[in-house]
């Protein structure tokens, strides 16, 4: 997780500059783009933070516009599905391993111990932070021409989209226990700008079923897809039996 040895400026552009296709003009912009506030010489303010917040944004508005593009006759549930399983977090982390970027984070020691999840977590906020310099350094067009190098082809491998889990589970509980899923808000982790949510839900007198997501959304589409697979509607990778 943390580079063996720490790179230069100049460095760490160039490292980057093949996985990303870009020429970064701003080189010290990036280094504090993969600096993680637990690095022991970032000040206050000059990590990572404030870069993911407008990364998640370009990701989700490039993604979404790819799908379109792809997709002209899929309804808005589909599109949506597609798109969380582009942007979600394993999706990410997945994406910052096969480019390498986890062994550029500058992030302190203590990062060795994190949970698994929060490894997942990191990878993915530091994926976002460099599509926001990507944006800031050269325009949506060369955030476009990353995200479209990398994502376009996880979009055109992916299986033709499971129906939403939400909506799938309220049809099942209607007819098989005449009731309406109850969905629950367990627990919230993390930073405002980066929660984790726990989200559980109840189908008449069966027992509970729990999902997490950074968002109440896809916690809740997490919960209802483990009871569908648990009440043998679903096969245990989502798809109806």
């Amino acid at each position: 997780m943390v580079a063996p040895k720490r790179l230069t400026a100049e460095q760490l552009a160039e490292a980057l500059r093949e996985r990303t296709g870009h020429e970064f003009r701003d080189k010290q912009r990036l280094q504090r783009a993969l600096t993680h506030a637990s690095a022991r010489s970032a000040q206050a303010g000059l990590d990572y933070e404030r870069f993911e917040f407008l990364g998640d944004r370009v990701l989700g508005l490039v993604v979404a516009d790819m799908l379109l593009a792809a997709y002209p006759d899929a309804v808005e549930g589909e599109l949506s599905l597609r798109l969380n399983a582009l942007v979600n977090a394993e999706a990410l982390s997945g994406i910052a391993e096969e480019i390498g970027l986890a062994d550029l984070i500058r992030a302190g020691s203590d990062v060795r111990n994190l949970a698994a999840r929060k490894r997942v977590n990191l990878r993915a906020d530091a994926l976002e932070s460099l599509i926001a310099v990507l944006y800031l350094d050269g325009g949506l067009e060369a955030a476009r021409a990353f995200i479209h190098r990398y994502w376009l082809p996880r979009s055109q491998a992916m299986a033709k989209a499971k129906r939403d889990p939400k909506t799938e589970l309220q049809e099942w509980a209607h007819q098989a226990a005449a009731a309406t899923p109850a969905y629950k808000v367990d627990g919230r982790e993390g930073p405002d700008h980066d929660p984790v949510f726990t989200v559980s839900v109840q189908v008449g007198a069966l027992a509970a079923a729990q999902g997490r997501g950074r968002s109440k959304r896809e916690a809740e589409q997490a919960a209802a897809t483990a009871m569908l697979v648990r009440e043998g509607v679903w096969a245990e990778e989502g798809n109806a039996p």
